[in-house]
Formats: structure tokens, C-alpha cells, sequence
């Protein structure tokens, strides 16, 4: 499952995206001699987008901008969206992946033609997001064997590589429509060897000790106090090793955030939330876990922290 997924270039990559700004729409800040053009794209809608541009802020703008976004009240909003279907985040993202999301990020995760410059973009940067976590996952030798659990498994992106290389494979998602994807394309490419176990469920459900937990561009969905919970049952599953990824936690990421969150995009998109890798790390070492690797993907409107732990 996605992110999410930032509308930055030369930082950072991982799934996640800025809240939509309506195309042609431009937020305008006097500083001192400079004036900020600010175009940006939403957190997990940022995929409808046509075209999406942000113009490089010099501090007295973001300081101009965060005064600005400080008034607004994007809780308002987000509490309605709960409401339309009856609860919290969970209930929100899985309506959105279910639904509208699932259409749009099929087409995202997929190899079809039909997507626009920032979908491209977001598709090479969760590739590479991919493609790194496959590194680390096969540096220390080979997968034969050896238990996987691949949590928020989305289209099966990973899991089917990680069957490939002979692992077992454990894969769930929160969105029935995503695992149906997955199990689809695991059958397409795997044939009948190796299928990887799928199963429709969230995060809190999952049970079981794997060798290796991954959890990639899920976090997105979960605030700081959330997470921290999270992060210590994922780590409870795995006896060697879990691997993370998440949108990082900037003051310059978080303006660009709450700028976007001004101007909402009239589909629905869950919420999205950034860490710290600070935060991360210090869930992490509470239950005894430390990180031994870290990566940082980045393409120009996606931006992800890729992390490895092992036990302290």
C-alpha cells in the first residue's frame, strides 16, 4: 500500500505526496524582495494531478508560509471525511483504497501508459524504493526458504520479487481490492510455484514470527502516536530483521504539507503523516531493536526514508 508518497526534488523519495493545490492555482508571499510561487500537489491525491511544480522557497517565504498555514484548520476537513464513512483513518483508508485509490494507484503500481508526468515519477520512485529493499534483503545471502512477511503488500509489488528469489511469503493489505491485484499478478508472473500467502487485513491483525518484517510506504497513514504502537508490533513478528520505509519529517516537507491541505482535491485522499527518523529510531530502540541501514529515495515528486533494523 501506498503513500504515500512529495511534491520536492532534491530530496528525498518515499511514496509520499503533498495535498493538491487546484492546477493554475498559485499561493503568493511577499519576503523582503522575493515572492514565493508555490504549486503544489496532494498528499495521497497528488496522482490526479496534470502537472505540478514547486518553486524553490527561501527561508524568509517558508517562515511567511508557515504563518499562513498555522491558521488553517485541515482537522475540520479530515473529520468530516471520517465521518462519511463511519470511523477513523483505518476506516478511511481502506474506503479510499477500495474505491477511487485503488483505480488510480493500479494504474500507478501497473505498466500502462495511461498516467500523467507525476504518476511516472511516483512510479519510479516506489521502484526504487523496491529495488532497495530487495538489496538489502539479498546482500547477506540468498531468500530460499527464508520467511517474509510483506506488510501493506499493496499490488504485491515486493512480494512477488521476494517469492521469485524463493522466499515465503507472507502478504497482507488492508484493501481487499489491492491483495485481489496482487494475488492476480503473483499467479500472471509466478505461475503456480512459490505463490506468496495472501490475506486482506490490517497491520494490528497480523500475528505470527517471520525472520524478516517489511513495511514499506504504509506509516504515511498513521500519526506519530499511532506509529510508535505500530512500529513495536511489527518488530514483535520478526526474529531478525524489519525493514521500514516512510515519508521523513522536515519543517520545509511539513510547510509544503499544510500548504496543500489549503486547497483539497474534490476526490477523496486519506490523511498523511510524516516522521522524524529521530521518532522512528527511538520507537525502534524502545523494544529493543536498532537500525543497521539506512537509504533515501528520491525523485522529483517522491521522497521516502528506507530503514533496516536488527535486534540490539
Amino acid at each position: 500500500m501506498p503513500i504515500a508518497p512529495s511534491l520536492l526534488s532534491p530530496s528525498s523519495s518515499v511514496s509520499h505526496f503533498l495535498p493538491r493545490l487546484p492546477n493554475a492555482t498559485r499561493l503568493n508571499v511577499a519576503s523582503r524582495s522575493r515572492v514565493a510561487t508555490v504549486v503544489a500537489s496532494s498528499v495521497t491525491d497528488l496522482a490526479g494531478v496534470d502537472s505540478t511544480t514547486i518553486a524553490v522557497l527561501g527561508g524568509g517565504s517558508v517562515a511567511a508560509l508557515a504563518t499562513i498555514v498555522s491558521l488553517t484548520d485541515p482537522e475540520r476537513r479530515r473529520k468530516l471525511q471520517a465521518e462519511e464513512v463511519g470511523g477513523g483513518d483505518k476506516e478511511v483508508v481502506r474506503e479510499y483504497f477500495n474505491s477511487t485509490g485503488f483505480e488510480r494507484w493500479r494504474k500507478i503500481y501497473g505498466e500502462t501508459d495511461e498516467v500523467n508526468r507525476v504518476q511516472k515519477d511516483i512510479r519510479v520512485g516506489h521502484a526504487k524504493t523496491v529495488e532497495k529493499t530487495m538489496l538489502m534483503l539479498t546482500e547477506e545471502g540468498s531468500l530460499a526458504g527464508v520467511t517474509v512477511c510483506d506488510a501493506g503488500c499493496g499490488t504485491g509489488l515486493l512480494s512477488i520479487p521476494l517469492a521469485k528469489e524463493g522466499a515465503i511469503v507472507s502478504a497482507s493489505d488492508i484493501s481487499a481490492a489491492m491483495v485481489a491485484e496482487a494475488e492476480t499478478k503473483a499467479k500472471q508472473q509466478l505461475g503456480g510455484e512459490n505463490l506468496p500467502r495472501f490475506e486482506v487485513t490490517d497491520l494490528e491483525s497480523l500475528s505470527g514470527k517471520y525472520n524478516t518484517v517489511v513495511c514499506l510506504d504504509v506509516l504515511i497513514h498513521y500519526p506519530q502516536n499511532k506509529a510508535d504502537g505500530m512500529i513495536a508490533h511489527l518488530a514483535s513478528l520478526a526474529e531478525k530483521r524489519v525493514i521500514l520505509s516512510f515519508a521523513p519529517k522536515t519543517f520545509y516537507y511539513d510547510i509544503l504539507k499544510r500548504i496543500g491541505e489549503l486547497f483539497p482535491g474534490p476526490s477523496k485522499a486519506t490523511r498523511a503523516y510524516l516522521h522524524a527518523e529521530a521518532d522512528v529510531e527511538r520507537a525502534l530502540r524502545k523494544v529493543g531493536w536498532k537500525i543497521s541501514k539506512r537509504g533515501l529515495i528520491t525523485t522529483q515528486f517522491y521522497f521516502s526514508r528506507l530503514i533496516e533494523a536488527v535486534p540490539m
